[in-house]
């Protein structure tokens, strides 16, 4: 097996994680609640990466931050992806509960592929044409995947979409960030940060309103039911699919590697069918078909079609 090929599955399995995760966000979050879930699942991501971190600085380049500025710098890097991660994944996490199912969250998601190249023009990033049409087909998809026969948006469909658009100025940030930083170890930051700031929403929303208070609000964690959907979302989405998306990009071109890891939207959808019996109308499998179109669509490069 070549480099490349094991690295392409790496990012394919990186994929399948980050799908099957959003069935458990779904159950997990309907359990526990969308801030108490968000909460520990980022805490536990966090103490997750510790030991990844020390692994990986014993069999690759020494990315230890050397200097005062190298220091500020991580940490700056790291609140920042924190706290947009924070609101990212509470609109998230509140699409899902308010009712938007995990295969149609998983779609609405990927649009931050779509809309990272728009925020770039901002920064004085060119957009190439294909990008357009994508954005253009993503709409239609999105007609089809969310609109009601009344011609309006599902409260939680509008917050995943508002989560797209939080994940896309993540995606930015890391950008920026990621050359100049241990980006394992800005990952565990921010998810530290993530969870710290939801602390805040968790005590203020369900713990105290928690029937019984502090000791009824601890009774849910007595079940695995609640405990299966926590480990996965904090150990293997955190933990494993971040680190395999860290090796599997390795020497991997990056339009591929997003496109490998789109798939996480096909996987979210298959997860929901298989694992919590969700179905799909015939509008909403057209939708999803489109927008997965319009994310292939938008990865391409004009040299890609000149080969062609």
């Amino acid at each position: 097996m070549t480099k490349e090929l094991r690295n392409s599955l790496c990012l394919i399995l990186t994929a399948l994680v980050w799908g099957v995760a959003f069935v458990a966000q779904r159950q997990g979050g309907a359990t526990a609640g969308p801030y108490t879930f968000n909460c520990i699942r980022s805490l536990m991501g966090a103490v997750v990466l510790l030991p990844v971190i020390r692994f990986l600085d014993g069999r690759t380049e020494n990315h230890k931050p050397q200097t005062q500025q190298d220091k500020r710098r991580l940490w700056i890097g790291g609140i920042l992806c924190g706290a947009v991660l924070f609101v990212a994944s509470t609109f998230q996490q509140m699409g899902m509960y308010y009712g938007t199912t995990a295969g149609k969250a998983g779609f609405l998601t990927a649009c931050y592929i779509l809309l990272v190249p728009v925020l770039g023009i901002f920064v004085g990033k060119k957009c190439h044409w294909n990008v357009w049409v994508g954005i253009l087909t993503a709409v239609v998809g999105l007609y089809f995947l969310c609109l009601t026969e009344g011609f309006s948006f599902y409260v939680s469909d509008v917050l995943v979409l508002l989560c797209a658009v939080c994940f896309s100025v993540h995606i930015m940030v890391i950008d920026y960030f990621s050359p100049l930083v241990d980006g394992v170890r800005m990952s565990c930051i921010q998810f530290l940060i993530c969870g710290v700031l939801g602390l805040v929403p968790m005590i203020g929303v369900e713990v105290i309103r928690a029937p019984g208070g502090l000791q009824g609000w601890m009774q849910m964690f007595g079940g695995w039911e609640v405990w299966i959907p926590l480990l996965y979302a904090g150990i293997m989405s955190c933990g494993v699919g971040y680190t395999l998306q860290i090796i599997g990009q390795n020497g991997i071109n990056p339009a591929i590697a997003s496109l490998l890891m789109s798939l996480e939207s096909v996987f979210s959808v298959l997860a929901g069918m298989l694992i919590l019996h969700e179905t799909m109308t015939g509008r909403e499998i057209l939708g999803c078909v489109l927008v997965f179109g319009a994310v292939i669509f938008a990865q391409m490069s004009p040299g890609d079609w000149r080969k062609h």
